[in-house]
């Protein structure tokens, strides 16, 4: 048996069901717009430069930087290197073909910067300081930088890594005065 009281409260109930949906409708999608924009850019993303030796030299290594939220993470072994400091940077070509190195151009420097040291807040994007080789010739370096980037006119991808000579006094223009390039590998993405 069917009542027209029974139609009136489904319909009530169906009323109020539809109305808390709807309130909750803008936070949901809210949600939802926020997972796509970020939860697709979580996953962290990742390059890396393989160090071939230059200007006679046995030196090698690997070179991951991993991009986490608005940091870029740089983890450096290197091996065959003289003991102590060696200026450590991005150069602005994807070159390596050149025996000295040279075919890598200068430091990477898209914003037109004075040459300096990797904290100072004005620097040339390819400005990552020293690296320090122990006794044995090896090197580790692991920093966390805030200019460098996968995006844009200041991406580092197909840019170059230089491993030099000698230190980087991190203020003689353009260059730091670091010397010969005794090794040099291509950034390139890893999947």
């Amino acid at each position: 048996m069917y009542y027209k009281s029974d139609s009136i409260i489904f319909n009530l109930k169906k009323t109020i069901m539809f109305k808390k949906i709807r309130s909750y409708l803008p936070v949901s999608l809210a949600f939802l717009l926020l997972v796509i924009l970020f939860g697709c850019n979580s996953k962290s993303q990742k390059a890396e430069a393989l160090l071939e030796p230059k200007s006679g030299s046995n030196v090698k290594g690997k070179i991951t930087f991993t991009k986490e939220g608005n940091t870029m993470k740089v983890l450096a072994d290197i091996e065959g290197l003289t003991p102590g400091l060696h200026g450590f940077h991005i150069h602005e070509k994807g070159d390596c073909s050149a025996p000295d190195g040279t075919s890598a151009g200068g430091h990477f420097n898209p914003k037109s910067m004075k040459h300096a040291g990797p904290d100072s807040p004005e620097r040339h994007e390819g400005d990552l300081g020293n690296i320090k080789a122990d006794e044995s010739g090896k090197a580790h370096l692991d920093i966390t930088d805030s200019i460098l980037t996968f995006d844009g006119e200041s991406s580092i991808l197909g840019k170059s890594v230089i491993v030099h000579e000698n230190a980087d006094d991190l203020t003689t223009q353009p260059t730091g005065n670091a010397g010969g390039r005794v090794a040099c590998g291509i950034i390139t993405i890893v999947n």
